[in-house]
Protein backbone atom coordinates (compact mmCIF):
# COMPACT_ATOMS: atom_id res chain seq x y z
CA UNK A 1 0.00 0.00 0.00
CA UNK A 2 0.91 3.38 -0.31
CA UNK A 3 2.44 5.22 3.09
CA UNK A 4 4.28 8.15 3.70
CA UNK A 5 7.77 7.99 4.80
CA UNK A 6 9.39 11.84 5.21
CA UNK A 7 8.00 13.96 7.47
CA UNK A 8 8.32 17.19 5.42
CA UNK A 9 6.00 15.03 2.83
CA UNK A 10 3.79 14.41 5.62
CA UNK A 11 3.54 18.07 6.66
CA UNK A 12 2.28 18.95 3.19
CA UNK A 13 -0.20 15.91 3.19
CA UNK A 14 -1.58 17.58 6.56
CA UNK A 15 -2.30 20.90 4.41
CA UNK A 16 -4.30 18.76 1.95
CA UNK A 17 -6.25 17.49 5.02
CA UNK A 18 -6.44 21.64 5.76
CA UNK A 19 -8.17 22.68 2.40
CA UNK A 20 -10.34 19.68 2.01
CA UNK A 21 -11.68 19.66 6.04
CA UNK A 22 -11.97 23.49 5.18
CA UNK A 23 -13.62 23.34 2.01
CA UNK A 24 -15.97 20.75 2.26
CA UNK A 25 -18.94 22.78 3.95
CA UNK A 26 -19.30 24.85 0.57
CA UNK A 27 -20.81 21.71 -0.65
CA UNK A 28 -23.99 21.89 1.69
CA UNK A 29 -23.74 25.94 0.87
CA UNK A 30 -24.69 25.33 -2.37
CA UNK A 31 -26.79 22.31 -2.19
CA UNK A 32 -28.79 23.43 0.81
CA UNK A 33 -30.18 26.62 -1.43
CA UNK A 34 -32.53 24.00 -3.71
CA UNK A 35 -32.79 20.65 -1.21
CA UNK A 36 -33.13 19.93 2.25
CA UNK A 37 -29.70 19.62 4.67
CA UNK A 38 -31.02 16.29 5.62
CA UNK A 39 -30.77 14.95 1.76
CA UNK A 40 -27.71 16.71 1.36
CA UNK A 41 -26.12 14.80 4.30
CA UNK A 42 -27.13 11.52 3.76
CA UNK A 43 -25.37 11.78 -0.04
CA UNK A 44 -22.49 14.07 2.27
CA UNK A 45 -22.38 10.68 4.05
CA UNK A 46 -22.60 7.91 0.95
CA UNK A 47 -19.84 10.13 -0.62
CA UNK A 48 -17.65 9.35 2.32
CA UNK A 49 -17.79 5.64 2.30
CA UNK A 50 -17.44 6.11 -2.01
CA UNK A 51 -14.35 7.06 -1.59
CA UNK A 52 -12.68 5.16 1.63
CA UNK A 53 -13.43 1.91 -0.76
CA UNK A 54 -12.23 3.42 -3.89
CA UNK A 55 -8.94 4.49 -1.67
CA UNK A 56 -8.43 1.20 -0.32
CA UNK A 57 -9.05 -1.13 -3.86
CA UNK A 58 -6.35 1.46 -4.71
CA UNK A 59 -3.47 2.88 -2.98
CA UNK A 60 -4.45 0.39 -0.48
CA UNK A 61 -4.33 -2.54 -2.19
CA UNK A 62 -1.12 -1.96 -4.12
CA UNK A 63 2.41 -1.51 -3.72
CA UNK A 64 4.98 -4.07 -1.22
CA UNK A 65 4.32 -1.99 2.00
CA UNK A 66 2.24 -3.06 4.65
CA UNK A 67 -0.93 -5.09 3.88
CA UNK A 68 -3.53 -4.77 0.89
CA UNK A 69 -6.80 -3.40 2.17
CA UNK A 70 -8.72 -7.34 2.07
CA UNK A 71 -5.48 -9.21 3.69
CA UNK A 72 -5.96 -6.21 6.25
CA UNK A 73 -9.29 -6.54 7.24
CA UNK A 74 -9.54 -10.37 7.24
CA UNK A 75 -7.05 -10.74 10.16
CA UNK A 76 -8.05 -7.19 12.10
CA UNK A 77 -9.23 -8.29 15.49
CA UNK A 78 -13.19 -7.66 16.20
CA UNK A 79 -11.82 -5.08 18.54
CA UNK A 80 -9.93 -2.60 16.71
CA UNK A 81 -12.75 -3.25 13.64
CA UNK A 82 -15.23 -1.75 16.44
CA UNK A 83 -12.98 0.94 17.70
CA UNK A 84 -13.16 2.61 14.07
CA UNK A 85 -16.70 2.03 13.46
CA UNK A 86 -17.32 3.80 16.48
CA UNK A 87 -14.76 6.62 15.46
CA UNK A 88 -17.23 6.94 12.38
CA UNK A 89 -20.17 7.08 15.20
CA UNK A 90 -18.83 10.28 17.16
CA UNK A 91 -17.42 12.00 14.54
CA UNK A 92 -21.04 11.55 12.50
CA UNK A 93 -23.68 12.96 15.87
CA UNK A 94 -20.20 15.83 16.20
CA UNK A 95 -20.78 16.62 12.48
CA UNK A 96 -24.29 16.34 12.44
CA UNK A 97 -24.25 19.11 14.95
CA UNK A 98 -21.42 21.23 13.34
CA UNK A 99 -23.39 21.41 10.22
CA UNK A 100 -26.21 22.27 12.28
CA UNK A 101 -24.32 25.03 13.50
CA UNK A 102 -23.23 26.38 9.94
CA UNK A 103 -26.47 26.80 9.15
CA UNK A 104 -27.37 28.47 12.06
CA UNK A 105 -24.57 30.79 12.69
CA UNK A 106 -22.78 30.92 9.11
CA UNK A 107 -19.57 29.02 7.91
CA UNK A 108 -17.36 31.49 9.25
CA UNK A 109 -18.60 31.48 12.86
CA UNK A 110 -19.59 27.90 13.21
CA UNK A 111 -16.27 26.19 11.64
CA UNK A 112 -13.96 28.40 14.15
CA UNK A 113 -15.68 27.73 16.88
CA UNK A 114 -16.52 24.22 16.77
CA UNK A 115 -13.39 23.01 15.00
CA UNK A 116 -11.39 25.54 16.78
CA UNK A 117 -12.79 23.33 20.07
CA UNK A 118 -11.92 20.45 18.79
CA UNK A 119 -8.52 21.14 17.45
CA UNK A 120 -7.59 22.02 21.35
CA UNK A 121 -8.99 19.18 23.07
CA UNK A 122 -8.27 17.02 20.09
CA UNK A 123 -4.55 17.67 20.29
CA UNK A 124 -4.55 17.04 23.92
CA UNK A 125 -6.63 13.44 23.75
CA UNK A 126 -4.58 11.87 20.57
CA UNK A 127 -1.09 13.06 22.37
CA UNK A 128 -2.00 11.32 25.44
CA UNK A 129 -2.54 8.29 22.70
CA UNK A 130 0.95 8.66 20.43
CA UNK A 131 3.35 11.38 22.77
CA UNK A 132 5.17 12.58 19.44
CA UNK A 133 6.40 16.26 19.45
CA UNK A 134 7.95 18.90 21.71
CA UNK A 135 5.24 19.50 24.66
CA UNK A 136 6.05 23.36 25.02
CA UNK A 137 5.49 24.06 21.15
CA UNK A 138 2.46 21.83 21.02
CA UNK A 139 1.13 23.66 24.07
CA UNK A 140 1.55 27.11 22.64
CA UNK A 141 0.14 26.61 19.41
CA UNK A 142 -2.90 24.52 21.35
CA UNK A 143 -3.09 28.35 23.44
CA UNK A 144 -3.02 30.35 20.32
CA UNK A 145 -5.94 28.51 18.39
CA UNK A 146 -7.56 29.16 21.68
CA UNK A 147 -7.18 32.80 21.02
CA UNK A 148 -8.27 32.51 18.11
CA UNK A 149 -11.27 31.23 18.66
CA UNK A 150 -12.04 33.80 21.36
CA UNK A 151 -11.44 36.70 18.76
CA UNK A 152 -13.64 34.69 16.41
CA UNK A 153 -16.74 34.86 19.33
CA UNK A 154 -15.90 38.47 19.48
CA UNK A 155 -16.42 38.98 16.33
CA UNK A 156 -19.62 36.88 15.97
CA UNK A 157 -20.75 39.25 18.97
CA UNK A 158 -19.93 42.30 17.38
CA UNK A 159 -21.84 41.20 14.27
CA UNK A 160 -24.82 40.77 16.48
CA UNK A 161 -24.81 44.45 17.48
CA UNK A 162 -25.78 46.06 14.08
CA UNK A 163 -29.16 44.69 14.26
CA UNK A 164 -28.30 41.41 11.66
CA UNK A 165 -29.72 38.22 12.85
CA UNK A 166 -27.56 35.51 14.33
CA UNK A 167 -28.03 32.72 16.57
CA UNK A 168 -27.29 32.04 20.00
CA UNK A 169 -28.17 28.32 19.37
CA UNK A 170 -25.74 27.90 16.90
CA UNK A 171 -22.92 28.83 18.81
CA UNK A 172 -23.86 26.85 21.43
CA UNK A 173 -24.61 23.44 19.40
CA UNK A 174 -21.28 24.39 17.23
CA UNK A 175 -19.49 24.04 20.59
CA UNK A 176 -21.07 20.87 21.84
CA UNK A 177 -20.59 19.39 18.55
CA UNK A 178 -16.62 20.48 18.37
CA UNK A 179 -16.46 19.05 22.18
CA UNK A 180 -17.71 15.81 20.44
CA UNK A 181 -15.26 16.21 17.36
CA UNK A 182 -12.40 15.78 19.26
CA UNK A 183 -12.47 12.49 20.01
CA UNK A 184 -13.51 10.80 16.63
CA UNK A 185 -9.89 10.65 16.06
CA UNK A 186 -8.72 9.08 19.01
CA UNK A 187 -10.90 6.03 18.33
CA UNK A 188 -9.98 5.60 14.87
CA UNK A 189 -5.89 5.59 15.97
CA UNK A 190 -6.56 3.38 18.23
CA UNK A 191 -7.76 0.60 15.48
CA UNK A 192 -4.36 1.49 13.26
CA UNK A 193 -0.80 0.17 13.96
CA UNK A 194 1.80 2.71 14.15
CA UNK A 195 3.58 1.13 11.91
CA UNK A 196 2.74 1.35 8.20
CA UNK A 197 4.96 -0.34 6.85
CA UNK A 198 5.05 -3.30 8.77
CA UNK A 199 1.37 -3.03 11.06
CA UNK A 200 1.18 -5.44 13.40
CA UNK A 201 -1.42 -8.35 13.61
CA UNK A 202 -4.67 -7.21 14.86
CA UNK A 203 -4.25 -3.91 13.74
CA UNK A 204 -5.35 -1.63 10.68
CA UNK A 205 -4.16 -0.24 8.36
CA UNK A 206 -5.41 3.84 7.60
CA UNK A 207 -7.18 2.44 4.53
CA UNK A 208 -8.88 -0.46 6.27
CA UNK A 209 -9.57 1.93 9.54
CA UNK A 210 -11.13 4.46 6.68
CA UNK A 211 -13.42 1.91 5.45
CA UNK A 212 -14.51 1.27 8.58
CA UNK A 213 -15.02 4.59 9.84
CA UNK A 214 -16.67 5.51 6.68
CA UNK A 215 -19.26 2.12 6.90
CA UNK A 216 -19.95 3.83 10.62
CA UNK A 217 -20.59 7.04 9.63
CA UNK A 218 -23.52 5.41 6.99
CA UNK A 219 -24.59 2.99 9.72
CA UNK A 220 -25.09 5.69 12.34
CA UNK A 221 -26.71 8.19 9.60
CA UNK A 222 -30.52 7.23 10.41
CA UNK A 223 -30.27 7.67 14.18
CA UNK A 224 -29.16 10.84 13.94
CA UNK A 225 -30.58 12.60 11.35
CA UNK A 226 -33.53 13.70 13.28
CA UNK A 227 -31.33 16.11 15.48
CA UNK A 228 -30.76 17.87 11.76
CA UNK A 229 -34.32 17.50 10.89
CA UNK A 230 -34.86 19.35 14.25
CA UNK A 231 -33.04 22.56 13.66
CA UNK A 232 -32.57 22.78 9.94
CA UNK A 233 -35.66 21.27 8.73
CA UNK A 234 -38.26 23.94 6.83
CA UNK A 235 -42.08 23.05 6.94
CA UNK A 236 -41.67 22.76 2.56
CA UNK A 237 -39.01 20.41 2.80
CA UNK A 238 -40.81 17.80 4.16
CA UNK A 239 -42.48 17.35 1.12
CA UNK A 240 -39.36 16.37 -1.15
CA UNK A 241 -38.40 13.10 -1.22
CA UNK A 242 -35.11 11.80 -1.86
CA UNK A 243 -35.60 10.41 -5.37
CA UNK A 244 -37.11 13.77 -6.32
CA UNK A 245 -33.81 15.63 -6.13
CA UNK A 246 -31.66 16.44 -9.07
CA UNK A 247 -28.67 14.28 -9.85
CA UNK A 248 -26.61 17.35 -9.48
CA UNK A 249 -27.67 18.35 -6.38
CA UNK A 250 -26.92 14.60 -5.13
CA UNK A 251 -23.69 14.64 -7.13
CA UNK A 252 -22.74 18.40 -4.87
CA UNK A 253 -23.61 16.27 -1.51
CA UNK A 254 -21.81 13.06 -3.05
CA UNK A 255 -18.42 15.37 -3.61
CA UNK A 256 -18.39 17.51 -0.33
CA UNK A 257 -18.09 14.22 1.74
CA UNK A 258 -15.55 12.72 -1.26
CA UNK A 259 -13.52 15.91 -0.12
CA UNK A 260 -14.02 15.75 3.34
CA UNK A 261 -12.89 12.02 3.32
CA UNK A 262 -9.85 12.82 1.27
CA UNK A 263 -8.68 14.87 3.92
CA UNK A 264 -9.37 12.57 6.56
CA UNK A 265 -7.43 9.97 4.39
CA UNK A 266 -4.59 12.31 4.28
CA UNK A 267 -4.43 12.87 8.06
CA UNK A 268 -4.27 9.18 8.94
CA UNK A 269 -1.83 8.40 5.93
CA UNK A 270 0.26 11.68 7.70
CA UNK A 271 0.10 10.15 11.32
CA UNK A 272 2.59 7.87 10.60
CA UNK A 273 5.46 10.04 10.48
CA UNK A 274 4.24 13.37 12.04
CA UNK A 275 2.34 11.63 15.58
CA UNK A 276 -1.27 11.48 15.63
CA UNK A 277 -1.03 15.16 17.64
CA UNK A 278 0.49 16.91 14.90
CA UNK A 279 -1.40 14.92 12.07
CA UNK A 280 -4.74 15.74 13.75
CA UNK A 281 -4.02 19.64 14.61
CA UNK A 282 -2.47 20.28 11.24
CA UNK A 283 -5.70 19.28 9.75
CA UNK A 284 -8.63 21.40 12.20
CA UNK A 285 -6.42 24.42 10.97
CA UNK A 286 -8.98 23.66 8.65
CA UNK A 287 -10.62 26.70 10.13
CA UNK A 288 -9.00 29.49 9.00
CA UNK A 289 -9.91 27.86 5.06
CA UNK A 290 -13.48 28.20 6.67
CA UNK A 291 -13.72 32.01 7.90
CA UNK A 292 -11.67 32.77 4.36
CA UNK A 293 -15.06 31.06 2.29
CA UNK A 294 -16.98 32.46 4.37
CA UNK A 295 -16.13 36.15 4.52
CA UNK A 296 -14.86 36.05 0.87
CA UNK A 297 -16.73 34.06 -0.94
CA UNK A 298 -19.95 33.93 0.65
CA UNK A 299 -20.22 37.60 2.19
CA UNK A 300 -20.98 36.11 5.70
CA UNK A 301 -19.83 39.69 6.93
CA UNK A 302 -21.44 41.72 4.59
CA UNK A 303 -22.36 45.26 6.97
CA UNK A 304 -20.39 44.03 9.86
CA UNK A 305 -19.03 46.59 12.01
CA UNK A 306 -15.29 47.63 11.54
CA UNK A 307 -14.73 45.60 14.92
CA UNK A 308 -15.75 42.39 14.01
CA UNK A 309 -13.30 43.29 10.63
CA UNK A 310 -10.62 43.55 13.15
CA UNK A 311 -11.63 40.42 15.43
CA UNK A 312 -11.33 38.17 12.18
CA UNK A 313 -7.75 39.48 11.39
CA UNK A 314 -6.63 38.75 14.59
CA UNK A 315 -8.38 35.01 14.62
CA UNK A 316 -6.58 34.33 11.62
CA UNK A 317 -3.03 35.69 13.03
CA UNK A 318 -3.62 33.84 15.98
CA UNK A 319 -4.34 30.24 13.62
CA UNK A 320 -1.10 31.24 12.18
CA UNK A 321 0.96 31.11 14.76
CA UNK A 322 -0.76 27.91 16.54
CA UNK A 323 -0.16 25.69 12.98
CA UNK A 324 3.44 27.00 12.88
CA UNK A 325 3.83 26.30 16.49
CA UNK A 326 2.39 22.93 16.17
CA UNK A 327 4.86 22.35 12.97
CA UNK A 328 7.23 23.24 14.49
CA UNK A 329 6.68 20.89 17.46
CA UNK A 330 8.60 17.51 15.59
Amino acid sequence: MFIITHYPLAVVVCFVTMLCWGSWANTQKLATQSVPTTIFYRDYTYGILFLSLLLAFTLGSSGSAGRSFLTDIGQADRQNLLYALVGGFVFNIANILIVVGIELAGLSVAMPVGIGLALILGVVVNYILSPIGNVGLLSGGVFAIFLAVVFSALAYRSKSTVGQTVSTNGLVISLVGGFLMSFFFYFVARAMATDFANPAPGLLTPYTALVLFGLGVVISTPLFLPILRRFTGKAANSTVRYGEVSTRNHGIGMLGGMIWCLGMASSLLASGEAGYAISYGLGQGATIIAVLWGVFIWNEFRGAPVTSSRYLTLMGLCYVLGLVLIIAAK
